[in-house]
């Protein structure tokens, strides 16, 4: 992931309804949520939410496919797994001050549960 693409997707999560919107679609899973259903658990207007999905697609932080008249969006946990990568590379660096608190208690993935 290049800084461009982690701007881009930090610019996109930067607001308290995309933020919402991200998080439900990565509790939803690979499955995703209608746009439907989005809108109404979020009460938004459902033009208020084409417009900030649009804005987490664009940043390729959500896919978004077509089910008979619906839209589905789904997180892009491939997406989400690179940016937290990209922010975290140089964490653990050797020499590095925060190279003790760099190491995780326990794995964890984006997207996937792991066993503690």
């Amino acid at each position: 992931m290049n800084a461009d693409r982690v701007v881009r997707a930090c610019a996109a999560l930067a607001h308290e309804h995309r933020l919402r919107i991200y998080r439900m679609l990565v509790q939803a899973g690979p499955e995703g949520l209608s746009a439907g259903s989005i809108a109404t658990r979020l009460a938004l207007a459902p033009s208020s939410l084409t417009f900030h999905v649009q804005h987490l697609h664009r940043a390729g932080l959500v896919t978004q496919r077509r089910l008979s008249r619906q839209l589905i969006y789904a997180a892009d946990f491939a997406a989400v797994n690179a940016l937290v990568q990209y922010l975290t590379e140089s964490c653990c660096g050797s020499g590095s001050a925060s190279a003790a608190v760099c190491v995780p208690s326990r794995s964890v993935r984006v997207g996937k549960r792991s066993a503690a």
